[in-house]
């Protein structure tokens, strides 16, 4: 058995990492709510994958302590964040609250809420809800309990606490403890699957973790991107973009070949020979589909030609 994790509560140093591209409104939204938090943030670090001088500007003008970070380079979600969370570790955190430039906290309470939650049961990281922002009480992105897929916040249930469930770029409060076991986002996943990989190394490394469901991150609802077969009962991701599919498809290749993950591949092949075969009668579909997981399981990572 591991040793049990002792994070740290008291007095603890929490850093909010924020990674953005292109989206000077929607950031400036998002850290409106951000830094006016009850439990304040004692920093803020924004990776700017566009290294604009006006997102600069707007990051120097938050009311709390910040660094703004402009890369020449786009790294992309993945190695944006892992560029922060690495930040953050330099700068003494023990805490990084993870969010995406697209979304925003529910309210004021939402690190409090995390921050009670995580010491309530003793956690090493702890995700809020991610809710639909422009219908609060729908989901984001569906999320499956068993067999049954729920897209209400209601429907949840009434416990204050989910445990094995995380959304980790949405709001996610993630330990130094639990970074110093799990490691930073994958650079190479660039965008789409780095969160899923994460948890991936999260649930393999035992660490208690969870959702929060008394407090919300608020996010565009990307529910579209999940098309259901079989009566609803299963579901397939299917990106309208075909740089969408690009990364998510290729990505999640690689991610099937990995420890954790290599049981869900028969269930892959079923749900995405259904959905293009049967529901689309798109069989090039499902050649192409059966490219990009081949490309991400020989890990090749290259971006998509234009």
């Amino acid at each position: 058995m591991s040793e049990q994790p002792s994070p740290i509560y008291d007095g603890a140093r929490i850093i909010a990492v924020v990674v953005t591209h292109k989206r000077r409104e929607m950031l400036a939204e998002s850290l409106k709510v951000l830094c006016s938090q009850t439990r304040p943030v004692d920093h803020l670090i924004v990776v700017d994958n566009a290294n604009e001088a006006d997102v600069g500007e707007l990051v120097r003008d938050q009311p709390i302590e910040t660094t703004y970070v402009g890369s020449e380079h786009n790294l992309g979600g993945a190695g944006g964040f892992a560029l922060g969370i690495l930040h953050a570790l330099t700068m003494g955190a023990d805490w990084v609250w993870l969010a995406d430039d697209d979304g925003r906290p529910e309210g004021p309470e939402v690190l409090g809420t995390l921050f009670e939650c995580a010491k309530k049961h003793n956690l090493v990281e702890v995700s809020p809800v991610v809710a639909d922002i422009d219908e609060p009480d729908r989901l984001a992105f569906p999320l499956r309990r068993g067999l049954v897929w729920r897209r209400l916040r209601s429907e949840l249930g009434d416990e204050d606490f989910l445990p094995g469930i995380a959304s980790l770029f949405n709001g996610a409060l993630v330990s130094a403890e639990a970074v110093d076991t799990i490691g930073v986002p994958d650079l190479r996943l660039f965008v789409r699957g780095d969160e899923v990989e994460v948890h991936r190394r999260l649930v393999r490394s035992g660490l208690p973790f969870g959702t929060c469901l008394q407090t919300a991150y608020l996010h565009p609802n990307g529910s579209e991107e999940f098309k259901p077969i079989l009566g609803g009962r299963m579901h397939t991701q299917y990106p309208d973009d075909p740089v969408k599919r690009y990364f998510t498809y290729r990505n999640r290749g690689y991610l099937m070949s990995q420890p954790g993950m290599r049981k869900l591949l028969p269930q892959e092949v079923a749900r995405f020979g259904w959905f293009f075969l049967v529901q689309q009668k798109d069989p090039a579909g499902l050649l192409e589909w059966l490219r990009l997981q081949r490309l991400g399981r020989r890990e090749q990572f290259h971006k998509p030609q234009p």
